[in-house]
């Protein structure tokens, strides 16, 4: 059989018991606080003996509307953290960093446009960038470093992704540009060095060993580097740049106008992260709620590579402890668990317990380290969502489930979705009103739900 490197990211579709205990024991010590800790600390006594500065990486994707929104804050991150900025130009990840690159193409656009007010930001662009425009666009990045690049980076985008070709030859006209052979190699050192330090993808900061992605991840980053001391005096109090928006449960109540649709997935560490949110925002704001569970990216032939699959264990881990939740000691329900838990949710959805029987699956994986390979850990499960065992045992040879969960894997695709967890929002009518990818993008759903019920209110008034 394949190691857990093979395929499928950390871990193969069925894996044997020692592969599979194998892997768990590698995710639990990555998703592990006290290495984090300690690695941290091992390198800052190595910086201090060096007399080396704070030192941060910056990776940019031209035609990633998360990097556009990253360099927007490039500057204010100079002038808050005593930090030296080294920027480097990349290309979009590939092969199994990026199982569906025209749908993540297209939902960073969307998602960037919906984000970017949240944060002071902002996204101009709905159309993927001109080629002509993204040429020139390089050209003039190539050739900036430091703080000229944090100053340039959001100038040239702005102009790129609002197609004006104006603008960049104004840009171009007043900052040196590098010539072809210059650009392709610059693109080629940032995508070595992204290699080289261990990741794949567009407006990723990296510190010390740590990777933080986009705005979305910049809060671990300033929270680090201000515990460090690196924060400037001359920055007026200590507010983040980009601090983590929270969800709101209030003060509207829907009556039935808002459906949410939440795709996750029983193998997912980031719907373990938010499952439990997401049902408590629906019932908070009396949304409609319709749970509808797919498969993992591994088990429906979307692999992941094993740097990825690492990287999101860790992060994942890390956005769990920020939120304060208990989460990290797991045991992989990879293949054969999760098609029994699967196997069991009609049954467990008929009786009213089928999102109970998912928050079961998810604590015992993640939280509680359960072995749901195991019939014990199965039957911790059931009798922890409130079940019957002996009338669960009768249900796991049913294929009921089976096409249950491929309607649902093509319900999230008609709204450009691919990932877990994913949220589809709609009103009665079934107009889409929000439609978006991730654990954080919790905070987004429920600021939507209260902005659609606003209007409704006032509007009936």
């Amino acid at each position: 059989m394949a190691t857990f490197q093979d395929q499928g990211g950390v871990a193969t579709m069925d894996p044997s018991p020692p592969v599979r205990w194998a892997t768990s024991l590698m995710l639990r010590h990555v998703a592990s606080e006290r290495r984090l800790l300690r690695r941290r600390a091992k390198f800052e006594r190595a910086r201090r003996r060096a007399g080396e500065r704070h030192v941060v990486e910056y990776f940019h994707q031209l035609d990633d509307g998360y990097s556009h929104l990253a360099a927007q804050l490039l500057t204010p991150l100079l002038n808050t953290y005593d930090i030296d900025l080294v920027c480097h130009l990349v290309s979009p990840p590939s092969g199994r960093n990026a199982p569906e690159p025209t749908l993540l193409a297209n939902l960073s656009r969307y998602d960037a446009a919906k984000i970017a007010p949240h944060y002071g930001l902002q996204f101009p662009g709905s159309e993927a960038p001109d080629a002509a425009l993204v040429d020139t666009a390089m050209r003039l990045l190539a050739a900036a470093d430091g703080a000229a690049f944090a100053d340039l980076a959001p100038q040239v985008g702005d102009a790129l992704w609002r197609g004006s070709s104006e603008t960049l030859t104004a840009l171009a006209e007043a900052h040196p540009l590098a010539d072809e052979a210059a650009t392709t190699q610059a693109e080629a050192d940032g995508n070595a060095r992204r290699e080289r330090l261990g990741h794949y993808s567009g407006a990723m900061f990296h510190y010390a060993g740590e990777w933080y992605w986009g705005v979305d991840r910049l809060y671990h980053l300033e929270q680090r580097l201000a515990g460090l001391g690196a924060r400037r005096e001359a920055a007026e109090g200590d507010a983040l740049l980009a601090p983590r928006p929270q969800v709101e449960h209030g003060p509207h109540q829907d009556d039935g106008s808002l459906t949410l649709e939440l795709f996750p997935s029983a193998r997912s560490p980031y719907t373990a992260v938010d499952f439990d949110a997401a049902v408590e925002l629906a019932r908070r704001t009396g949304v409609a709620l319709v749970v509808r569970p797919v498969l993992p990216m591994v088990m429906r032939n979307l692999p992941v590579s094993f740097r990825k699959g690492l990287y999101i264990f860790a992060d994942a881990a890390r956005e769990a402890r920020a939120q304060g939740l208990r989460w990290g000691n797991l045991y992989d329900p990879i293949g054969e668990p999760v098609r029994r838990c699967y196997a069991l949710y009609p049954w467990a959805e008929r009786q009213g317990r089928g999102i109970a029987l998912l928050s079961a699956f998810l604590r015992a994986a993640f939280v509680e380290g359960v072995r749901t390979n195991r019939m014990a850990g199965l039957r911790h499960v059931v009798e922890n969502a409130g079940l019957d065992w002996a009338e669960a045992k009768a249900q796991l040879g049913s294929d009921e489930w089976q096409a249950q969960i491929e309607d649902n894997r093509q319900a999230m695709y008609r709204v450009g979705l691919w990932g877990v967890p994913s949220f589809h929002l709609h009103t009665a009518s079934g107009e889409t009103a929000l439609a978006v990818w991730g654990q954080d993008r919790l905070w987004l759903v429920s600021r939507e739900i209260q902005r659609l019920l606003g209007e409704a209110e006032g509007a009936s008034a």
